[in-house]
């Protein structure tokens, strides 16, 4: 289970660290060699972004690689046999993330069986609330996928009581307001966030929107389970290239 794997890499180093790469991005054999990149710097789990053209949670860094992979024809078949190739290759759990609107096109028992076969382990559709994913969550505990729900700062804590009840895996908190990439403070104010959070599960906790350096690892350590990092890792890709994303992690785990 994904649960009992975060638990137990948990224990062994302090917090651990989730990637987010967009397949496709720069093209599907840079994508592949910057998977191996990151997973060789010690990254514990990843995220495999299907590119979507309306990445509503995203913000330009990210938007643009979805774009830039569409345009070169990416598309949802190419992900599953992507994802089959780094399951296959490496020995971390990787997850899709994603909009509810490929899985619908889909189709969800398809979507989550082929996701199985690829070997994925949990999903992080941004735009999927419980009240419309019942058959989404069907689907998913049909093919033992866990689905990872977001909560954000804005959440009443009624609501963060009604989403711990469909947690699976763990949650992805996110830091801020808004979408991915922009600059997060990291204050008492996180802490107290996170605080409500724990208090309607026990359910291991992801952070990520602006953990771009050490320090924002470190800051984190003994609050979360896991620091996600995303839309910094892709600034490095594209100023210096696939090695250099790497050492990053490297600096990031060291």
């Amino acid at each position: 289970m994904l649960e009992d794997y975060i638990r137990q890499k948990t224990e062994e180093r302090g917090i651990l660290l989730m990637a987010h790469v967009v397949m496709g991005y720069p093209d599907l054999e840079k994508s592949f060699d910057l998977v191996k990149a990151i997973v060789s710097a010690g990254v514990d789990l990843m995220e495999l972004q299907i590119p979507f053209s309306e990445p509503i949670a995203d913000g330009p860094v990210i938007l643009k690689a979805n774009q830039s992979a569409l345009t070169a024809g990416i598309r949802v078949d190419d992900c599953f046999k992507f994802a089959c190739r780094v399951t296959e290759t490496f020995d971390i759990p990787f997850l899709f993330m994603t909009y509810c609107n490929i899985i619908f096109k889909h189709g969800e028992e398809r979507f989550f069986a082929e996701s199985k076969e690829a070997g994925i382990r949990g999903t992080i559709v941004a735009d999927m609330p419980p009240e419309e994913g019942k058959s989404y969550m069907a689907a998913a505990a049909a093919h033992g996928i866990d689905p990872i729900f977001i909560l954000s700062p804005t959440t009443t804590p009624k609501r963060l009581a009604y989403l711990a009840g469909f947690g699976r895996g763990f949650f992805y908190c996110v830091a801020r307001k808004g979408i991915t990439g922009a600059k997060t403070t990291f204050s008492t104010e996180l802490d107290e966030f996170l605080g409500r959070c724990r208090e309607v599960t026990a359910l291991p906790l992801a952070l990520g929107f602006g953990v771009s350096h050490k320090k924002d690892v470190d800051f984190l350590k003994g609050k979360v389970e896991i620091a996600v990092v995303g839309s910094q890792a892709l600034r490095v890709l594209n100023d210096k290239g696939v090695e250099a994303v790497g050492d990053f992690f490297h600096a990031l785990r060291d």
